[in-house]
């Protein structure tokens, strides 16, 4: 995430910001301008700006009401549901920046206007109701909006022997289903094939087989998580994710000093030698921010461990990520 300032007075701003406390210049973020911007004549709020605190803006030209982040999400609470629409906001403002991460890497985003069998949308749901499963059927990213409370997230978190879980961590899991139908052409499948497995493999078969044995010993050698290690699917869902988290977290390093200026998303980076002076950044960074969660008394920042196979296995995200910008 890239640092921000008020073109009025150039206070430092948060992403999130809708105005500027020093100024007070009503503010609004521009995809297409991927900068915060005075809401002038040239831009409106995004509707969603009081039930859901969205700051992005829209165009004046444009004859939508939502931002282009908003107009993913197909199902939300309801605006009376006092309950859930906290929990539903926070959702969004995570859906934002994956977004934003997302439009910087050059990937594509095509909605269920454009595709209605296959786009992408978001139904963030309330299990009050219902039993809500978070994942992902073609195109459609269903989130639990329960997963936006402390406490049942931490319980979920510690049964489910996971190191890290987060709304932003769910939808970069969730958005690399999106894209492996997107990203891996006829002539990369044998490749993802040897690295990740066939993902072909009956799924409720592999659910049903973790959940009851767990993953073999040794996995943290071969994968990201234990996760990854249930299915072959899952397994590129969450070295998708993982790729996100590193590049997102090296662009906010660059934004404020703590990594080169090259480590930043709009920075190509191609082919191997790129994705090695990732990785190269990364591991230093990652141990630095580990070290300093710890003298604050905090877990550490990024718990995971790079093993060879899993950077071949992200390598190859990398290089289907670049191809697809081109």
């Amino acid at each position: 995430m890239r640092d921000f300032h008020c073109s009025e007075c150039g206070q430092q701003l948060a992403f999130e910001n809708s105005l500027c406390l020093h100024c007070r210049s009503p503010l609004g973020f521009s995809l297409p301008e991927r900068a915060l911007v005075i809401s002038d004549g040239k831009y409106r709020p995004c509707a969603n700006l009081q039930v859901a605190q969205c700051n992005w803006l829209v165009s004046e030209a444009d004859p939508a009401d939502l931002c282009e982040s908003c107009r993913l999400t197909r199902t939300r609470p309801a605006d009376q549901d006092d309950k859930w629409l906290s929990a539903f906001a926070d959702a969004e403002a995570a859906k934002r920046r994956l977004i934003l991460e997302l439009s910087e890497l050059g990937l594509p985003l095509i909605d269920r206007a454009a595709d209605p069998d296959h786009g992408l949308a978001f139904d963030l749901l309330a299990s009050a109701r219902e039993q809500v499963f978070t994942g992902h059927d073609n195109g459609v990213i269903t989130l639990d909006l329960a997963e936006d409370d402390d406490v049942h997230r931490e319980q979920l978190r510690v049964e489910m022997a996971e190191p890290y879980r987060t709304l932003l961590g769910h939808f970069r899991h969730e958005i690399g289903h999106y894209y492996y139908p997107i990203l891996v052409t006829p002539a990369d499948r044998d490749r993802c094939r040897e690295l990740f497995g066939d993902p072909d493999l009956d799924y409720q078969a592999a659910l049903d087989r973790h959940y009851s044995s767990g993953p073999l010993p040794g996995w943290e050698s071969t994968h990201v998580s234990s996760y990854a290690t249930m299915h072959p699917a899952e397994d590129w869902a969450e070295t998708f994710a993982h790729y996100l988290h590193i590049r997102d977290t090296l662009d906010t390093a660059a934004a404020f000093g703590f990594a080169p200026a090259g480590a930043t998303l709009d920075s190509p980076q191609p082919g191997h030698a790129g994705f090695d002076r990732i990785i190269d950044l990364w591991l230093p960074l990652a141990w630095a921010l580990n070290m300093m969660n710890r003298a604050m008394g905090h877990p550490d920042l990024y718990p995971f461990v790079l093993a060879g196979p899993v950077l071949d296995k992200m390598r190859v995200i990398h290089e289907l990520c670049a191809a697809a910008v081109r």
